[in-house]
C-alpha cells in the first residue's frame, strides 16, 4: 500500500493531544474543587441565615430561643447535612442569646474548610474572619 494513501494519526500526534489534555485537566480539576468548596460554604451560610431568621420569630412567639433545629421545625438541607454538622447553642439570658455553628464533617470535601458561626446579633464568623 502506498504510504500517502494511509490515513490516521501518528503516535506522536496522539501523544501531543494526550499531553494537552493532561495540562488542561491539571489546571481545571483544582479550580473546580475550589468552586465546589465555596459553593458548599455558601449553602451552609444561607442555611444559617435562615435558621437565625427563624430563631428571631421563635423568640417573639415563645420568649426564648430554640435549642434544636427540630424545635424550629427545620431540617438541614441534604447538601448542607452532607458537608456540615449544624448546632445551636443557647443561653437563657437576660438577654437570651444563641450561637449557630456549622462544623465541616471530617469525611466530606469541606473537611479543610473552617467553622461557620452566626449569633443573635448577626455577627458572622468563618475562620476568625467575618463572612
Amino acid at each position: 500500500m502506498n504510504r500517502s494513501a494511509m490515513r490516521g494519526f501518528t503516535l506522536i500526534e496522539m501523544m501531543i493531544v494526550v499531553a494537552i489534555i493532561a495540562v488542561l485537566a491539571a489546571i481545571a480539576i483544582p479550580n473546580y474543587q475550589q468552586y465546589r468548596v465555596k459553593a458548599n460554604r455558601a449553602d451552609a451560610q444561607a442555611f444559617l441565615m435562615d435558621v437565625a431568621q427563624r430563631q428571631q420569630q421563635y423568640l417573639l412567639d415563645a420568649r426564648a430561643f430554640a435549642g434544636t433545629l427540630a424545635e424550629l421545625g427545620m431540617v438541614a438541607p441534604e447538601k448542607v447535612a452532607r458537608n456540615y454538622t449544624v448546632t445551636i447553642d443557647i443561653e437563657a439570658g437576660p438577654p437570651p442569646t444563641f450561637l449557630l455553628t456549622a462544623t465541616p464533617i471530617a469525611t466530606s470535601g469541606q473537611s479543610a474548610d473552617g467553622v461557620l458561626t452566626l449569633d443573635q446579633s448577626g455577627a458572622k464568623q468563618w475562620n476568625g474572619q467575618s463572612w
